[in-house]
């Protein structure tokens, strides 16, 4: 019987272990299967954030080469970009290709476009448009072989302080649906004096806005 009650014990002892060893090893095995899914989840996630800017920065691009046409006074139905600022053609520009770099361009900045420009409100004609590759490899947009650009101050839809001036040893001068050059003369800045007829208060405010601030 003492032989017995040994061997039972034994028994037990051995079956008390082999219990707690499944169990280590399975709370084990549920940590590690925790801790593989937690990457996957993060590098799902990382991959959608990756994606998701790209999907918006396609659309700017295009609104970006869009050329309409708006009547600006008195230069008629000109050449506009995607913000309604007038375009310009330059005059030193030769055989589709741009002669503004440099500081020219800083001034003057080409209209460049990703992939295809596109005609947009107005009497702009498809067919006009196209595009020049600049030394520094970028797509500059142009109508009827004439490079586009827009002036720096110009700061408002409408403007047109480039018109007819000379910089960078030509002229520069707003373009017609046409793809013609239009050689108006800006109005005179002494054309609307008005402010020198009146008097009193009224007269110190209109001095203080000098016409040239805007230039």
């Amino acid at each position: 019987m003492k032989v017995n009650t040994r061997t039972l014990g034994a028994l037990a002892v051995a079956a008390l272990c082999a219990t707690a060893v499944a169990g280590c090893s399975d709370s084990g095995g549920g940590a590690s299967a925790s801790k593989s899914e937690v990457p996957a989840d993060y590098a799902a996630a990382s991959a959608s954030a990756s994606v998701s800017p790209s999907a918006g920065t396609s659309s700017p691009a295009a609104k970006h080469g869009t050329v309409s046409a708006k009547t600006v006074e008195p230069y008629g139905e000109i050449l506009v970009n995607h913000r309604d600022r007038t375009l310009y053609i330059f005059e030193a520009d030769k055989a589709d290709k741009s002669s503004c770099s440099g500081n020219c361009e800083k001034v003057w900045r080409p209209l460049l476009v990703k992939n295809k420009p596109a005609a947009g409100t107005g009497g702009v004609k498809a067919d006009l448009l196209g595009t020049t590759t600049r030394s520094d490899g970028t797509k500059q947009v142009t109508y009827d072989s004439h490079p586009l650009y827009t002036y720096r101050e110009d700061h408002r839809a409408g403007e047109a302080h480039g018109q007819d001036k000379t910089q960078f040893g030509a002229k520069w001068y707003v373009i017609d649906t046409e793809g013609k050059p239009v050689t108006t003369p800006p109005p005179s800045p002494s054309a609307s004096p008005s402010s020198s007829t009146s008097t009193g208060p009224s007269e110190s405010a209109s001095t203080g806005a000098s016409p040239s601030a805007s230039y």
